[in-house]
């Protein structure tokens, strides 16, 4: 098990084992079980936060910290992370740990084997929920059985 996050409230995100490798984000909620959060779960929220602040405001903070990410943790990150989800107010820990989330998820994907895309899948579904205003389970299931060549040109169209 690795380390990503402590938050305030307690909660704790991490890299364990999961079905393929040892990539899989956790994430445990003080006294409760430890789950993986789901690409529909978080896209899903994320959607629904963005009724509140702003589909674009989110997406555009996303955008921050995804051209910083790297294969490795990153402390600078996490605290950019950390200061971007202050303007969110009362939603400020959630977004935090969603950010995070969707953070660590990005690393897990720059670190997959085979993997062509690497982290422009989440930002593909990102986009496709907040700024495609496609719904959150079409953006999360959208890759499954595509070529990643299709996929790639896709993800090159949308700028990225």
């Amino acid at each position: 098990m690795v380390l990503i996050q402590t938050f305030s409230d307690g909660s704790v995100l991490t890299f364990d084992f999961g079905t393929f490798d040892g990539w899989c984000v956790y994430l445990q909620r003080t006294k409760q079980p430890k789950y993986a959060p789901t690409d529909s779960q978080y896209f899903k929220r994320l959607w629904q936060l963005g009724q509140i602040h702003g589909c674009q405001k989110i997406y555009d903070d996303f955008v921050k910290f995804y051209t910083l990410t790297s294969k490795n943790i990153d402390q600078q990150v996490l605290d950019l992370i950390s200061k971007i989800s202050t303007s969110y107010n009362d939603d400020a820990l959630e977004i935090e740990i969603l950010f995070t989330i969707i953070y660590a998820g990005m690393i897990a994907e720059e670190n997959k084997e085979f993997t062509k895309l690497k982290k422009r899948i989440k930002r593909l579904g990102i986009h496709q929920t907040l700024i495609d205003k496609e719904s959150p389970e079409f953006a999360s299931n959208f890759s499954r059985g595509k070529k990643w060549r299709e996929l790639d040109q896709l993800c090159k169209a949308k700028g990225f």
